[in-house]
């Protein structure tokens, strides 16, 4: 046995499981979430013993782990529990999409892949750098705004609001972006949304269906340009919500699609 990295881990939120995928290191996973979507085959090949805020720790500790990989304080108390049944935990908070990146790079180091991880870090950055270049050519800018779940009203996390920023758009709500916690980014006053006047609303209600017939119901809200337009559109929460490549990837990917097809003009390509 290899004691300098880990051998048999469980992953507890998606984002770890698709980075040691992509890293070619996904014969270390003995474990994931249930939600788990990226990639495919990881479903077929991973037991599942998780969900986000609650998991299977008898389940989990039968898989023998030397490290579970969590994600922010949602998951302290799965966290306890397997650090008092003496497994080793990493619990990462990132927010933003420097902090993705980081990520990669600390979860690369940790199991012996930094270079794969440097090199992953350098095709994505350098694909954030096209968009960005992209983006700056457009001929108008559209007001957007993303929600991330209805009842309350919750505005986007730091990550979506700089993907939104990078793909050309204007983040209505930038003052929240900074707010780590949920209840943080909380709209005490819907209104405010008719107020700014969003040309395109992208929605992704935590993995519930996102309904725009709902959405453009709300009292006065037939008044918000992207209502009015139709702009009303879904990203699927694995994509955009998830902390890691995936949101950087094809999250991103169907932020620039609308944005363009709003503007007007082509799609870059790869």
């Amino acid at each position: 046995m290899n004691e300098l990295f880990p051998e048999r881990i469980v992953c507890l939120t998606e984002e770890s499981t698709e980075t040691l995928y992509l890293l070619g290191e996904e014969h270390r996973i003995v474990g994931i979430s249930g939600f788990t979507v990226r990639p495919p085959r990881a479903r077929r090949e991973k037991p599942k013993v998780s969900a986000f805020t609650s998991a299977k720790i008898d389940k989990i500790l039968a898989l023998k782990p030397d490290l579970a990989i969590g994600f922010s304080d949602l998951q302290a108390d799965i966290a306890a529990s397997l650090i008092r049944a003496g497994v080793e935990v990493w619990v990462s908070n990132h927010r933003s999409v420097e902090g993705i990146l980081g990520y990669i790079l600390r979860l690369g180091a940790m199991v012996g892949a930094a270079a794969k991880a440097e090199a992953l870090i350098a095709r994505l950055q350098s694909r954030l750098q096209r968009i960005a270049e992209w983006a700056q050519a457009l001929p108008r800018r559209p007001r957007v705004y993303f929600e991330e779940w209805d009842e309350p009203l919750i505005a986007g996390i730091r990550w979506v609001s700089e993907l939104i920023e990078l793909a050309g758009g204007i983040e209505v709500f930038p003052e929240l972006r900074h707010a780590s916690l949920a209840r943080e980014r909380i709209l005490a006053d819907p209104s405010e949304v008719i107020r700014r006047a969003p040309d395109i609303v992208f929605a992704s209600w935590c993995g519930k269906k996102f309904r725009p017939e709902r959405l453009a119901a709300r009292p006065g809200w037939d008044a918000i340009p992207a209502v009015r337009n139709g702009a009303l559109h879904e990203i699927p929460s694995p994509l955009i919500l998830q902390p890691g490549p995936a949101a950087l990837t094809d999250g991103l990917d169907r932020i620039v699609q609308h944005i363009a097809a709003w503007a007007g003009v082509p799609v870059p390509v790869e």
